[in-house]
């Protein structure tokens, strides 16, 4: 396997996009940003990859026109997955492996406020027995949580101290788009949202893109004193039928997180758009007690569709870039209730 780390990331989140630019006037800064990170040029990125969705843009192949961002003479090596960019970035690291490419950019976007987000994902959902009844996900998410309630395994005081933390945490993060703790009994007398959930409880519909550079070996000591080297990849698959798994429970997170490799991780960055999500990743994940989950404040600060994921994936990068910590993870899942899971450790060495 070859050495690969994250050297580059750069985000930009926010309630709807100011002006309603396109995807290319978005990305355009986050790639300069990038740039500036590394010292390279856009002639330095051997491969792209994008994350986005056509249902979320409401038209078909919306992707092709971010790449104008990119700048296509001379021609580009791209692909694109319908997917957080978070699975566009476990592509490009497979790209990488198979040593046809040194580097790569990956970037996502999603303009969550364009519609009914909520409506907008039963489109993920099974097409045959679940999107006909246009089951939204905030509804599915509250039978998550009623049923961890019902079995006894999380309480809402427990959710109410996940957002609490959260929003505690986001006010150091200058891209959150909901910060400020209060305390837990002051969530805990909020008026319900989807019983049981409150407002807070759900992460924000969040407008964004971000941005992430991988590079091999040689290329990674080039740009970064201490880059965050990639030491686990795992990604896998839950069932989509909503009957016929626990919702108390993500075996694919269990398996993903057991793939990758989380002793010794000191810092998780999980995407958990809602906060009983949180308890389930953590409890699946196997993370012990004194790692500290979302120190940005996670996906209850935002979460733009389709980068949400890479975010988390960033956030964690940057703990190790910063010397904050030596081996830290970084979490995406897409799908309803924790259907999808992708998790990546990543280490600085010296």
């Amino acid at each position: 396997m070859r050495d690969v780390a994250v050297v580059g990331f750069a985000q930009r989140q926010m309630e709807e996009f100011d002006g309603s630019p396109t995807c290319v006037e978005l990305l355009v800064p986050l790639f300069a940003e990038c740039y500036e990170q590394t010292g390279w040029t856009r002639r330095d990125i051997g491969f792209w990859c994008s994350g986005s969705s056509d249902y979320l843009a409401g038209r078909s192949f919306s992707f092709v026109q971010a790449v104008d961002a990119i700048g296509v003479i001379p021609p580009v090596n791209e692909s694109h997955v319908e997917m957080d960019a978070a699975w566009a970035l476990y592509e490009a690291w497979l790209k990488i492996q198979t040593g046809e490419v040194d580097t790569a950019l990956v970037y996502g976007f999603g303009k969550s406020s364009a519609g009914v987000l909520r409506r907008t994902l039963a489109l993920q959902l099974d097409p045959y027995t679940m999107t006909p009844l246009w089951p939204d996900t905030v509804s599915l998410a509250g039978l998550q949580a009623r049923a961890g309630i019902d079995a006894g395994l999380w309480d809402e005081r427990a959710m109410a101290e996940v957002a609490n933390r959260s929003l505690t945490d986001a006010e150091k993060n200058e891209y959150a788009v909901r910060k400020g703790g209060s305390s837990v009994e002051e969530l805990l007398a909020r008026p319900m949202y989807a019983d049981p959930l409150r407002k807070h409880d759900c992460a924000p519909v969040t407008d964004g893109a971000a941005a992430m550079v991988l590079a091999a070996g040689d290329r990674a000591r080039e740009v970064r004193d201490r880059p965050a080297w990639i030491s686990g990849f795992s990604h896998y698959v839950d069932a989509i039928s909503m009957g016929s798994r626990d919702l108390t429970r993500s075996p694919s997170a269990e398996r993903a997180g057991r793939a990758a490799g989380v002793d010794g991780v000191e810092v998780a960055e999980l995407h958990a758009p809602f906060s009983h999500q949180e308890l389930v990743l953590r409890r699946e994940l196997g993370l012990a007690e004194d790692v500290a989950v979302n120190p940005s404040g996670g996906a209850l600060a935002g979460n733009p569709m389709f980068t949400g994921g890479l975010i988390r994936l960033g956030e964690a990068a940057r703990k190790v870039w910063d010397g904050e910590a030596g081996k830290v993870l970084g979490h995406a899942t897409s799908g309803p209730a924790l259907q999808q899971n992708i998790v990546c450790t990543m280490e600085g060495r010296n």
